[in-house]
């Protein structure tokens, strides 16, 4: 079954078929590029390709060459003059023979070239099918395919970041680590099983208990990097909270360089929350404008105060913005209601409207801040209205982003990986609790296995065709 542009959606894999596919985004660009993979993508390039020059046939020519000519059609006229990279077997992107086809990007020449090549054998790709080609044929495992998913939607050097270093084998270096340590584990207490009558005891209890302790302490920093690896991923969730009319808004079109929110001298102009991303030195920040925080009959803007306190809960980074012409009782008010709900989250004081402050004014509201707690180098004096440059600001939320960072940490970022070490997590805790308890070898062999089916999960070890068809219909159709 075919859709109308000409890419499979027949529902069942088979690596049996050579597959094609345009590899480029669509619309129309100066180049294109379309992938046919498999065992015969040789031959059937060949019947639509004239070599300018030497007219040796691709099949008999050298890997990892290019080689310019033209298109043919089956009249013999010329589609396009495109240059044709080769990849033979198992040296190339999907481990089968390769041909990436560069053609001039008229969307008339894309679909022409598609359609010659299924007429001469070709079947469309499925989407991710190329990805899940190398898959099966070990040149990548599940969590390396997953990261190139990831790597084509990074938006920021610090999602790009996290996965390249997942598609080069940091996390899976890991787990591989990890599961020849269970299976080092589990040899010795099933050994013992099978000697159960002569009494010996291969596996050392102490010796197994610190082992099993190591591996749960590693798969724990695994699980716990979720949070920051998500947030990486997808921007670090930044709320913007204060009383009514202290500059919200304003802040947030600042920061976003975009006149995204409404802004107007009318206390509780914003009654619902309003969202949006941003790059800041590399790290994606999603910033959430909230309603004031005040004492209101309003029912509309009771809700809008309801919703900012909700949002709080989910926050990372949290820019208190005070408008520093208020009176003192009413910042110390704003404060008792604010501190207690910013627990555990990184805490901002910004102090606007400088430019109606004196100086006196700013340090006066600096030393009440400083006395509730919050760290001298994360209280800000700006002025969201007339200051363009936000530039201490960025520079405090980029240092907060990146501490600690690493290009070689492994950080987790996927739910479906996550949830996996989770249930990991569980069953080497009761491998840990058997061994107190003295449980049998058998009893512990169990729960030892689960922990290696579950590490399996997440790199393919273990896995069925439902969850790989889950996983490699959203890439997109050329990858």
């Amino acid at each position: 079954m075919t859709s109308m542009n000409g890419i499979s959606e027949q529902p069942l894999y088979t690596d049996s078929d050579t597959i094609c596919a345009l590899s480029t985004a669509a619309g129309t660009g100066a180049i294109a590029v379309v992938r046919v993979s498999g065992r015969d993508a040789f031959a059937i390039v060949d019947t639509i390709f004239r070599p300018a020059g030497d007219k040796t046939p691709l099949s008999r020519r050298a890997p990892n060459t290019l080689v310019y000519g033209e298109i043919v059609d089956e009249q013999g006229a010329t589609l396009d003059q495109v240059v044709v990279s080769l990849f033979r077997a198992p040296h190339s992107f999907t481990g089968e023979d390769t041909v990436e086809i560069s053609c001039h990007g008229s969307l008339y020449i894309r679909r022409t070239l598609i359609a010659l090549l299924m007429k001469k054998g070709c079947r469309g790709a499925m989407a991710g099918e190329f990805t899940r080609r190398a898959f099966a044929h070990g040149k990548l495992d599940l969590s390396q395919a997953e990261a190139v998913a990831d790597l084509i939607a990074s938006e920021s050097a610090a999602s790009h970041r996290l996965a390249m270093n997942q598609m080069r084998g940091g996390f899976s270096r890991e787990l591989f680590a990890l599961r020849e340590q269970l299976l080092q584990f589990v040899s010795l207490v099933e050994l013992e099983l099978d000697f159960s009558e002569e009494d010996v005891e291969f596996a050392d209890r102490s010796r197994l208990t610190e082992l099993a302790q190591h591996i749960e302490q590693v798969i724990t920093r695994l699980a716990d990097t979720f949070h920051r690896g998500n947030a990486l991923k997808n921007g670090i969730p930044t709320i913007i909270v204060g009383e009514t009319n202290a500059g919200k808004s304003t802040l947030l079109n600042r920061l976003l360089h975009d006149d995204r929110a409404l802004v107007s001298d009318i206390h509780g102009t914003t009654r619902d929350t309003l969202e949006d991303t941003v790059d800041i030195q590399g790290t994606t920040f999603r910033f959430i404008d909230t309603a004031g925080i005040r004492d209101t009959r309003d029912t509309i803007e009771n809700m809008g105060i309801d919703r900012t306190f909700r949002k709080l809960e989910q926050a990372d980074i949290v820019l208190w913005t005070i408008d520093g012409t208020s009176a003192d009782d009413a910042l110390q008010q704003l404060s008792e209601q604010l501190l207690p709900r910013c627990a555990g989250k990184h805490l901002v004081a910004l102090i606007n409207k400088t430019d109606l402050l004196a100086p006196e004014q700013c340090a006066r509201h600096r030393r009440a801040l400083e006395k509730w707690g919050i760290a001298p180098d994360a209280i800000l004096e700006i002025s969201a209205r007339t200051d363009a440059d936000m530039t201490p600001l960025e520079n405090h939320l980029a240092a907060w982003a990146q501490r600690d960072d690493s290009a070689s940490d492994v950080v987790v970022t996927n739910q479906r990986h996550y949830e996996a070490l989770l249930r990991a997590q569980t069953a080497i805790r009761r491998v840990l609790q058997g061994l107190r308890d003295n449980y049998t070898g058998d009893l512990l062999s169990q729960d030892i296995r689960e922990t290696l089916h579950h590490l399996g999960e997440i790199t393919g070890e273990i896995t069925t065709d439902e969850i790989l068809s889950t996983i490699f219909r959203h890439f997109c159709v050329g990858k």
